[in-house]
């Protein structure tokens, strides 16, 4: 099954046998004081700025998120994604809970590159999330990321996360969405908690993908978090679960993309370590 999400340059395809998708985390403010500030004063420079590195440092699809205390999502978000979108000719990830914003952002899309096709991030499966995102996915032909929590939280089984899956591939498919543009994200908790956390999600994307065939996405982080030398931890758990189905890592590029790169090698996704080799010569010369 492929998922294929097109910029504006060539297309992004994601799939079961192919290397695994890295999704460029950075702009985003969350944690992010610097480009909270930015965002609340209107000032995109540093969003421009982190599209050209994250596309530099191998991010193949790039997340567009502007919720920050003092911003207008609505006035902003289709903003940024303009500016995205002349900046780096990667495919966008549009995300916000902001229903107004993101039907904003999708038009705008649409207005720039009529023949593209932008990921929604994100939709899970409780009811209002349900009726606000699935629509404008509908309306306007985009992949849409689907998320394993619902009104009662993120379940704690890996049967109860595929059960939410499943809830949202039939929904979409009830909408005229078809199964290939849904991306199944069963998300990762901090092992720092509980310690059976990543063993969770790894059974979780098993799962979901021997029993809905659909392509999975991941961010990769939370599984660290609390804990010491977290690089090291989220190296580790990414090359499992890319090991395990994950086909689209949602990660900081500059700092995960090497460990992607050796767990596709190793899994016999790059002929002859040529993506591999590449890279290496690229980061020795930066």
């Amino acid at each position: 099954m492929e998922t294929k999400l097109k910029g504006t340059g060539k297309p992004v395809i994601i799939g079961d046998g192919r290397p695994t998708v890295v999704l460029g985390e950075r702009i985003n403010p969350t944690g992010k004081k610097k480009l909270g500030a930015a965002l609340a004063a209107g000032d995109l420079e540093v969003v421009r700025q982190e599209a050209l590195a994250q596309v530099a440092a191998g991010a193949d699809l790039l997340d567009v998120n502007v919720g920050a205390a003092g911003v207008d999502e609505v006035g902003l978000l289709p903003r940024a994604v303009r500016l995205v979108m002349d900046t780096v000719s990667v495919p966008i990830v549009i995300d916000t809970p902001n229903g107004q914003a993101l039907a904003a952002a999708l038009a705008a899309h649409k207005e720039l590159n009529p023949d593209g096709k932008p990921l929604v991030n994100s939709v899970n499966g409780e009811e209002g999330c349900l009726g606000r995102v699935l629509p404008l996915v509908a309306e306007y032909g985009t992949a849409v990321i689907g998320l394993c929590m619902d009104e009662q939280g993120i379940p704690p089984t890996p049967r109860q996360r595929l059960a939410v899956a499943a809830k949202i591939v039939e929904r979409a498919e009830a909408m005229g969405i078809a199964r290939e543009n849904v991306v199944i994200d069963c998300l990762a908790l901090t092992v720092g908690a509980d310690t059976k956390a990543a063993l969770t999600t790894l059974e979780s994307i098993r799962r979901v993908k021997a029993e809905l065939g659909v392509n999975t996405a991941l961010g990769a982080s939370n599984v660290s978090f609390g804990l010491p030398e977290r690089e090291v931890l989220n190296g580790a758990f990414l090359a499992m679960a890319v090991a395990a189905g994950l086909n689209c890592a949602i990660v900081d590029a500059a700092k995960v993309r090497p460990v992607i790169l050796a767990a596709d090698l190793l899994l016999g996704r790059d002929e002859y370590a040529m993506r591999y080799i590449k890279a290496f010569r690229q980061r020795s010369r930066g």
